[in-house]
């Protein structure tokens, strides 16, 4: 088996260890999790130091018959688009499962769910198959229905109801374009890289498959309108799951583009990129202004993620290389980031039992190391420069700036607004006098850090030396940039 097998499938080995311990043995079930997760990631880091970056073809590359009839194959492999979001979702998949030592109900079907989950998403970033690539697709969406509708907050059922629905909706627009691309190919195929280097369907064609396949990814990433979903997802959800939602479920949509609907349909892409920057500006203007107006700590952050998802959008609308090195920089730095901003919500939550802003105020003074994670956290967030935020969203503005000024320029209001809600939450949680009902907070403890130090590593560590990242996915992302040829003039 290899490499790519092993990290799809050994949470699966770990799953059925899970099922066949005893429901009571509470602390060996948190061990296989632990310990698979951490084994998986493992293996993606020996995976990102074998990576040859220098290559724009596919690495690792497995490929055998499955149902040959309809010529199916299971085919894996990894370039530089993928690689960064296998990486990450290893990383954060370590960690979301330490944060989730905190469950205490059902412990057992809780972390055997999370275990396919994992599988699920790390399918979906390495497959190269259609059928394959939404047989992934579709295993994320069942445990995380679960997750979110059996350990989640008051509202849990109708938010886990709203996800499903949602999702299932744009998986089946989804379908139907790959049985559209299936059926238009000769030989018949749902090989990504032989659609990939067959760009002779007819341009209505493209724009009609291009548009289903936008409903399924748009629905995921979510592209305003279709967004409505995630604010009651992510409140309702446990942090961990939160975690893994933000930092890497939206980035699946976005990969999408990146993987099929772009080299597939690349006259199609160039056709609609107009009205993906105003959908991008759209959702980056609207999530920052509705982030200013939440109280709740936790969807405030969720409404963010719509405003930031926005900048990979419209990197992804301009066609060159400043813009689609900014918006994968991008998927990658708002994992870490929004993944570690909802950590420390959840660390909040689990000491005030609450996440109204209004009720806390001097807790930098109480609980100093948390409030230099959350400062550093937001201060990343809203993209001071030398931390990692910055570099994305300025690649994405450059690459925009000089195929759609108006949208460079409307996106930076973006920027304004998340230093406004960002800042202006620092001050209502960290700074004035101390609410008395906080007055015997603990500071985070030796678990919590371990779950943050990472993130904030890479966070720095990207900040200061982006090229590191951006040599990793460069050849890749220009490559792509040069088939498609630019922007129809």
């Amino acid at each position: 088996m290899s490499i790519l097998s092993l990290i799809i499938f050994l949470p699966i080995v770990g799953m059925i260890g899970i099922l066949l311990t005893p429901k009571t043995e509470a602390q060996s079930i948190r061990r296989i999790a632990t310990s698979v997760s951490a084994l998986v990631f493992l293996l993606c880091t020996i995976l990102l130091l074998r990576f040859d970056a220098s290559q724009t073809g596919m690495q690792f590359v497995e490929k055998i018959a499955w149902i040959p009839q309809i010529s199916v194959f299971y085919h894996l492999g990894i370039d530089g688009i993928s690689i960064p979001m296998v990486f990450i979702t290893g990383l954060l998949s370590l960690l979301a499962c330490v944060a989730s030592y905190g469950i205490k109900e059902r412990v057992k079907e809780y972390f055997a769910l999370y275990l396919l989950l994992e599988v699920g998403m790390l399918g979906t970033f390495c497959a190269l198959d259609l059928f394959l690539f939404y047989v992934f697709w579709e295993v994320v969406l069942v445990p995380m229905y679960f997750l979110i509708g059996i350990w989640g907050g008051p509202r849990k059922e109708y938010a886990a109801i709203k996800f499903f629905l949602y999702t299932l909706a744009g998986s089946i627009f989804m379908l139907l374009g790959i049985l559209a691309l299936y059926f238009a190919s000769t030989p018949h195929t749902f090989d990504i890289t032989v659609l990939s280097a067959n760009h002779a369907f007819a341009p209505g064609f493209q724009k009609l498959v291009f548009l289903a396949l936008f409903l399924g990814f748009a629905i995921k990433v979510p592209i305003w309108p279709f967004h409505t979903w995630l604010p009651d997802a992510h409140v309702e959800a446990p942090t961990p799951i939160s975690v893994l939602l933000a930092g890497i479920l939206l980035k699946m949509g976005t990969y999408g583009f990146f993987r099929i609907s772009y080299p597939i349909l690349p006259d199609a892409a160039r056709w609609f990129g107009i009205y993906m920057a105003i959908l991008a500006v759209i959702g980056i203007v609207y999530g920052g202004f509705v982030s200013l107006a939440q109280t709740d700590f936790k969807k405030m952050i969720a409404y963010s993620s719509v405003s930031h998802m926005g900048f990979v959008l419209l990197g992804l609308a301009v066609f060159n290389y400043s813009g689609f090195d900014g918006a994968l920089l991008q998927m990658f730095n708002h994992g870490t980031i929004t993944g570690g901003l909802f950590l420390l919500v959840g660390m909040l939550y689990d000491r005030t039992h609450t996440r109204d802003l209004a009720n806390f105020g001097g807790l930098g003074a109480k609980i100093p190391i948390y409030a230099g994670m959350l400062m550093i956290f937001s201060l990343a967030s809203l993209g001071l420069p030398g931390l990692s935020g910055f570099v994305g969203e300025f690649l994405t503005l450059l690459g925009s700036f000089t195929v759609y000024r108006w949208a460079a320029m409307l996106s930076c209001l973006g920027i304004v607004l998340a230093a406004c809600y960002l800042l202006w939450t620092v001050q209502r949680v960290l700074l004035g006098p101390l609410n008395i009902q906080w007055k015997s907070i603990t500071e985070i403890n030796r678990r919590e850090l371990f779950t943050l130090i990472p993130l904030l590593v890479i966070i720095v560590f990207v900040g200061i030396f982006p090229q590191v990242i951006l040599n990793l996915f460069g050849p890749a992302t220009h490559a792509l940039a040069d088939s498609l040829g630019g922007l129809p003039q």
